[in-house]
C-alpha cells in the first residue's frame, strides 16, 4: 500500500502544534495515525483506514503511548490486538495518566 505524502487540509486542526503542510504521512505514519484516531472525527478515521494498512495501524498502538485510554480500548478490541501490547492500557502509563490528570 502506498503511503499518501499530505495531510489533507480539513484535517489540519488536529496537528496545531505542528506545522500540518509540511507533515509527510509517509515519513511518520505512527504520529498521523495516531494524531488523528486519537483526537479527530470520523472523516478522519475513514481517512486514515483507506490510506493505512491495517498493520501499520495495529503497530501505531504498540509503539505510541500518546492515546487515551478510551480511544486505545476501543481500538484494541476492534483490531483484535493483545491488551499488554498497547502502550496506552499498560498499567505505569495508566498511573502516570492518572497522577497527571485525575479525571
Amino acid at each position: 500500500m502506498k503511503l499518501p505524502k499530505k495531510i489533507p487540509k480539513k484535517f489540519y486542526g488536529y496537528f496545531w502544534d505542528v506545522d500540518a503542510k509540511k507533515v509527510d504521512p509517509s515519513k511518520k505514519p505512527y504520529f498521523v495515525i495516531q494524531r488523528l484516531l486519537d483526537k479527530g472525527d470520523e472523516n478522519s478515521v475513514r481517512w486514515v483506514r483507506r490510506n493505512f494498512s491495517e498493520n501499520i495501524i495495529k503497530e501505531t498502538f504498540t509503539k505510541m503511548r500518546d492515546f487515551s485510554p478510551w480511544v486505545g480500548n476501543f481500538w484494541q478490541q476492534f483490531l483484535k490486538i493483545n491488551r499488554s501490547e498497547v502502550l496506552c492500557l499498560q498499567k505505569h502509563y495508566l498511573s502516570m495518566r492518572r497522577s497527571h490528570w485525575p479525571y
